[in-house]
């Protein structure tokens, strides 16, 4: 039985939510297996927008099981209010169960509180983080000083780790940022509620998929940024505080490397960037505001506008290497519709040298690199009805033509906008070979 692992091959945000929203449909355990609340998936359903921090994408769909797997480090109140919102809605299926590692590391105030004072005091070389604790909290679970959700429940566990590491972090607060104490018990009234109205929903997650897979159950593993945010592969220091390749797929859920069978690669029709860090298509003219205002680029945690820039094919590569993809999923081909020329960057010029295959891991060398650009004819068509590929207009299947040739990778699903139904599926990942 396939078992699938979904993961960005640029830097995030490239409509991951939507392909593993309609993936569920065939999936029967959905798992998020790294990345916190920085990581927001947008899902449209019936015009009706629904934006996932932590909860994995597939809880729309009735009869699932939805797993947050060890891998991802979970802020309880952000956890909770999901839940309660879900619910208000009428989204949250009878039918679905929500598990939670008991071995997921918990974010608190002080991990918030340090990623804000440290990027204050960036003096311009901050990383540009979402401030919710996300590194501070991978940190601190490195150093084995963290709290896990299953240290959370336990009173005296907890109440313990968190007097130790409030010293601790107050003495650095205080003395490298000059900012005000954490109160201690403050914190442990306030999470010992939330430990509480989690404790419904946490397990052994790695049991609990080990035996969905013993039953021949089909598994969807659902990563959260991009394989150029990945803490070991990606445009370091500018990047998440996790392994968003889809080997730690396994790692962040708990069950071995040979359960998962195959890898989709989601990428964008162009290339977007939240926050700092080098991005060499990017378009600051007219063009670049058109793709961020037609796109919709804010992040959907953030709000922040999205850098935009042409469609980098050295970015994807890489990430087809690193994650061993098999099969790239396109999303928002619409947004180039208008573009009287599309721009594809096939290599890095610099120093006589050109990179093709591989992302320079130097920052300097990378900032002097010069992007090689094919240029191809847009199209005016709306192709946002098109459910095969013989109803996209001959440039827009030529865009996508080369897009395969350069990449090496063949395409297995075209977004054309939005909505679950504005799809062209060309093989399914559960089924096709």
């Amino acid at each position: 039985m396939a078992n699938v692992a979904v993961v960005g091959t640029q830097w995030g945000d490239e409509g991951k939510g939507k392909v593993v929203d309609l993936y569920a449909e065939n999936a029967d355990v959905i798992v998020r297996f790294q990345g916190g609340n920085n990581a927001g998936h947008t899902l449209v359903v019936k015009g009706e927008q629904t934006i996932l921090h932590l909860i994995p994408s597939g809880i729309l769909h009735d009869n699932k099981t939805c797993v947050i797997g060890n891998g991802v480090v979970v802020d309880p109140l952000v956890l909770l209010e999901e839940i309660d919102r879900l619910k208000s809605r009428g989204l949250l299926p009878p039918n679905t169960k929500l598990y939670v590692s008991e071995n997921a590391h918990v974010i608190m105030p002080y991990h918030r509180k340090v990623d804000v004072a440290r990027e204050k005091k960036g003096g311009g070389k901050a990383i540009g983080t979402t401030g919710r604790g996300i590194g501070p909290a991978y940190e601190d679970k490195v150093a084995r000083v963290g709290i896990r959700i299953c240290d959370l429940l336990d009173e005296k566990v907890f109440r313990e780790k968190l007097n130790r590491n409030v010293e601790e972090k107050n003495f650095y607060l205080t003395g490298r940022f000059h900012e005000e104490p954490l109160n201690a018990k403050k914190i442990y009234e306030e999470y010992r509620a939330y430990a509480d109205k989690i404790r419904p929903y946490v397990a052994d997650t790695s049991v609990v998929i080990h035996n969905e897979l013993k039953k021949g159950k089909k598994i969807l593993f659902e990563g959260a940024q991009g394989c150029h945010l990945d803490v070991d592969h990606g445009t370091y220091p500018f990047v998440t505080s996790s392994n968003t390749a889809a080997g730690n797929a396994s790692c962040g859920s708990g069950v071995g490397p040979s359960a998962i069978s195959k890898v989709v690669g989601i990428c964008k029709a162009y290339t977007t960037r939240v926050g700092e860090g080098p991005f060499i298509t990017e378009l600051t003219d007219e063009i670049g505001e058109r793709l961020q205002q037609v796109g919709r680029e804010f992040g959907s945690t953030t709000g922040r506008k999205r850098r935009c820039g042409w469609l980098d094919l050295v970015l994807v590569r890489q990430s087809a290497r690193v994650s061993g993809i098999g099969g790239i999923a396109l999303t928002k081909l619409d947004v180039l519709t208008g573009l009287k020329k599309l721009k594809i960057c096939v290599g890095y010029r610099v120093d006589g040298k050109e990179f093709t295959e591989s992302v320079p891991a130097s920052l300097p060398l990378l900032a002097r690199c010069e992007p090689v650009y094919e240029e191809m004819d847009g199209w005016d068509e709306d192709i946002s009805t098109a459910r095969h590929i013989k109803d996209l207009p001959k440039n827009a299947r030529s865009y996508i033509k080369k897009l395969e040739q350069l990449a090496g990778t063949k395409l297995i699903l075209i977004s054309v906008g939005a909505g679950r139904e504005q799809t062209i599926v060309l093989k399914n990942p559960f089924r096709d070979v």
